[in-house]
């Protein structure tokens, strides 16, 4: 879907940098028929990159009635490969019922819940074995360092953590 417009919503959006994008799409890997998942889409366009490079299916979740205009509209490029979700990540969550090879997480910078939110996807269907769960946050955020050693002994592991500029996104990992 290279060079097709992607429209951002009014008002305060992060949208993802091209720079992290491209890196955390490259450090995925092959993505062909990868259950996909974009928590706090926004606009979608995590998700359009995702059906770009093959993973399938692909939901895009948000809650914010000014972003559903926008990020249907974005996804109508690939409205075959992207099922939309209007509704708070954290009720989507409580609701899971598949798992996913890949969950993006892009909560808002000033979410203080990221911890909380880690967990419950951890307790839920949403992850199997072999399953990422990548989280973007601020740098000065340290939700990690509060989950304690006994969730990463459940097999959950850090692959990495990246920085783009004052972002960082984390890769966990469920072996």
């Amino acid at each position: 879907m290279r060079g097709r417009q992607v429209y951002v919503p009014a008002g305060v959006i992060r949208p993802a940098m091209d720079r992290m994008r491209e890196s955390v799409f490259a450090t995925l890997g092959d993505l062909e028929e990868c259950p996909f998942l974009d928590l706090f889409s926004g606009s979608g366009i995590i998700a359009l990159e995702a059906a770009s490079r093959g993973a399938n299916p692909v939901e895009a979740v948000e809650k914010d009635p000014v972003k559903w205009k926008t990020l249907l509209r974005n996804v109508a490029l690939a409205p075959e490969r992207i099922q939309c979700r209007f509704m708070p990540a954290e009720q989507y969550i409580r609701r899971a019922r598949r798992s996913f090879g890949v969950i993006f997480c892009d909560p808002p910078f000033a979410y203080r819940f990221k911890g909380e939110l880690v967990r419950s996807i951890a307790a839920s269907p949403l992850v199997r074995s072999g399953s990422w769960l990548l989280v973007h946050r601020p740098e000065e955020d340290f939700y990690l360092d509060n989950l304690g050693d006994a969730f990463f002994s459940g097999g959950v592991e850090r692959e990495a953590s990246k920085r783009y500029g004052r972002s960082v996104v984390d890769f966990l990992v469920w072996r």
